[in-house]
């Protein structure tokens, strides 16, 4: 994959590698839910196994997300079989994730995706941490899941893209491929991608790319709003 390649990537694959982790957790394969409730109100005879973490309501999960409430049953049900604690600590989300690139190093980029899911930032993913991010990436508006890849990519959480962040990212990522990369890249190729994400992004030139650039381009460009799509069916 070339540097021009490297730019789709970049947003696509918040997705599509989310996608596989979820699946080698278990969350993504059919499962019965017969007899399978969350917590709700209405159905009181129904009780959770006793775990570390207790999950949201239903029908709080339901308000929160665009999923039903069969979905629901089904995400948490194989959620719990492989996280029986109810929590996925950084460490092992990091082992998981590291599995689908054994010729690069994905610890970096796992961690700034384990951070986007950590939503109140407790070092920890619960199911509501995987069901609400889940549900923008899957179910979200384009502008809903290009929020979240923006967020994602503002490392410093200070509501723009800079140099030093995206030079981050775009590190974590050509570690993350490492040998999958054609021809071979060499070690200035992270800034040198930077520098075209900014021609292309910041649109005024002061240095710093907004929400509002970033939607815009992101929406000019087929390929990007393209990969938005690629999972709305996928539950």
């Amino acid at each position: 994959m070339g540097i021009q390649g490297m730019e789709l990537c970049a947003v696509a694959v918040v997705i599509l590698l989310f996608i596989a982790v979820l699946k080698q957790f278990g969350i993504l394969e059919p499962i019965s839910v017969e007899g399978f409730l969350l917590a709700d109100s209405s159905d009181a005879d129904v009780e959770l196994p006793t775990i570390r973490h207790q999950p949201e309501g239903l029908e709080q999960l339901l308000a929160r997300t665009k999923f039903t409430k069969m979905e629901l049953q089904s995400l948490y049900r194989g959620f719990k079989n492989e996280c029986p604690s109810g929590l996925v600590d950084e460490e092992t989300f990091t082992f998981i994730y590291s599995r689908f690139f054994p010729q690069g190093d994905a610890s970096s980029y796992a961690h700034f995706l384990f951070d986007a899911f950590d939503a109140d930032h407790n070092g920890a993913l619960c199911f509501q941490d995987f069901a609400v991010g889940l549900s923008v990436l899957l179910r979200g508006t384009e502008q809903q899941k290009l929020k979240w890849t923006f967020d994602l990519y503002d490392v410093n959480k200070d509501g723009y893209i800079t140099k030093e962040d995206m030079l981050e990212i775009m590190k974590s990522i050509y570690a993350m491929m490492g040998r999958c990369t054609e021809p071979a890249l060499g070690a200035s190729a992270p800034a040198q991608h930077v520098e075209l994400f900014f021609q292309k992004m910041d649109r005024n030139r002061d240095g710093m790319v907004t929400f509002e650039e970033f939607l815009a381009t992101c929406q000019e460009d087929k390929d990007i709003m393209s990969s938005m799509q690629i999972f709305d069916s996928v539950l």
